[in-house]
């Protein structure tokens, strides 16, 4: 049990130098912006603006209630904790220094997150050290870990357990083990909890448990573990809501309503530049007009589709470089585990339609598969010389035009959080 427990917290942890290193960077890095942001401005959290006061982020409803329990059933206890460590450091206000707790979290947790993508990088593709600190820093400047290292959400929390997740996974299956129902369970918990549609993505790697289809044994004792961590997560649920399951079934209904009406953008615009190109690289920006419950008028910012050819050329360019990585290693289990796990959020917001008028917003559950599979296409190319360095010289140009598009659009954004959030 205790040698169980240190190899847990060697996969957590920075078990390295150069770990630590990219933890203290981009901790740095976000931290250095989110500090600006959080002491000079209310935009991260102003009581009066409860949701919606840039990029449909509900900042102030999240940090008190967790956001609504039908989707994230047990994040309040994550923001109680939060919330209470702000105001306990700003003496009971809601001031400057606690925004920049608030964003000191949210920097940490992406941090973190950035040293999970390293392990898998380096440990399951056994990429080079160079390849992996470019993905890094290809990552580093998309959109959704940007917005998230000073946003507090729980998409911020969720990106670290999946790309955590993924990993640990991928080392059990790599090592010819199996995930054990504790562990199981208690990702499910975490992961569920925080947006529940997520649990899905814990029970994939499953499916590519060793000898589970050829073992009538193996395949039982999958079967019990799934179903003992689905009844843990269910009951969990239903006593924090005194298991009163209709109001699970009606609430659900209400925001799928809500949220899944289609707007009068065409849907493969809000598909190519909200979904898929919105948490990689920032749109132009656009504002309204709103008003609280108690009449308090602000101002939002919202991203625009795409305007620039160029920005619809670079979005393509990724989703065909994506797509060459899972063809390429399409027997591949642990690219096939990344593939159904994007295909899941495929299904939510282009299918379904669920938010993806504002899907922008959603990168914490699906983008970080990005980097993982680019990984995967390094990988698979190195023996080719010539494919090997035009991917390459793709791949920087990619990060050249990310990184001054996004660069730009922040500089946006301040300019609106001066005029509005003073």
């Amino acid at each position: 049990m205790k040698s169980a427990l240190h190899q847990f917290i060697k996969i957590l942890f920075p078990s390295s130098k150069i770990e630590l290193g990219i933890l203290l960077f981009f901790f740095i890095a976000y931290g250095s912006l989110g500090y600006y942001l959080a002491d000079q401005f209310r935009i991260i959290y102003d009581e009066r603006v409860p949701w919606d006061a840039y990029f449909s982020f509900d900042n102030v409803s999240i940090v008190k209630t967790g956001g609504g329990w039908e989707r994230h059933p047990f994040s309040i206890y994550l923001f109680d904790g939060i919330r209470n460590t702000a105001l306990w450091l700003s003496h009971g206000k809601t001031n400057a220094i606690f925004r920049i707790t608030l964003v000191a979290f949210s920097t940490f947790t992406i941090a973190m997150s950035f040293v999970q993508l390293f392990k898998y990088l380096k440990n399951i593709i056994q990429l080079n050290t160079r390849t992996s600190l470019f993905l890094l820093t290809f990552f580093g400047f998309f959109t959704t870990p940007i917005l998230l290292s000073f946003t507090p959400e729980t998409y911020t929390y969720s990106l670290f357990l999946l790309i955590f997740f993924n990993y640990y996974a991928a080392l059990k299956i790599q090592q010819g083990k199996s995930i054990g129902v504790i562990p199981l369970s208690v990702f499910g918990v975490f992961i569920g909890g925080l947006t529940i549609t997520n649990v899905v993505k814990t029970y994939i790697p499953i499916l590519y448990e060793k000898k589970l289809f050829k073992s009538w044994k193996q395949f039982g004792k999958a079967t019990i573990k799934v179903l003992v961590s689905i009844g843990v997560f269910i009951f969990l649920y239903l006593w924090k809501l005194g298991f009163k399951y209709e109001q699970i079934i009606n609430q659900t209904s209400t925001q799928y309503e809500k949220f899944s009406n289609p707007k009068v953008t065409p849907l493969w615009d809000m598909m190519t530049s909200w979904f898929w190109g919105g948490n990689m690289l920032f749109s132009s920006f656009f504002t309204r007009d709103y008003h609280s419950k108690t009449n308090f008028e602000y101002k939002a910012l919202f991203m625009d589709v795409y305007s620039s050819a160029f920005s619809y050329i670079w979005v393509a360019i990724v989703f065909f470089l994506i797509l060459w990585a899972l063809l390429k290693n399409i027997k591949n289990p642990l690219v096939q585990i990344l593939g159904l796990s994007f295909l899941v959020d495929v299904l939510i917001h282009c299918v379904l339609k669920f938010g993806l008028h504002t899907s922008y917003i959603y990168g914490g559950h699906f983008i970080f598969v990005v980097p993982m599979l680019l990984g995967w296409l390094f990988y698979s190319q190195k023996n080719n010389p010539k494919t090997f360095k035009g991917l390459w010289i793709t791949s920087v140009l990619l990060l050249v035009y990310l990184a001054l598009n996004n660069l730009y659009r922040l500089t946006d954004f301040i300019e609106f959080a001066q005029l509005y959030y003073r």
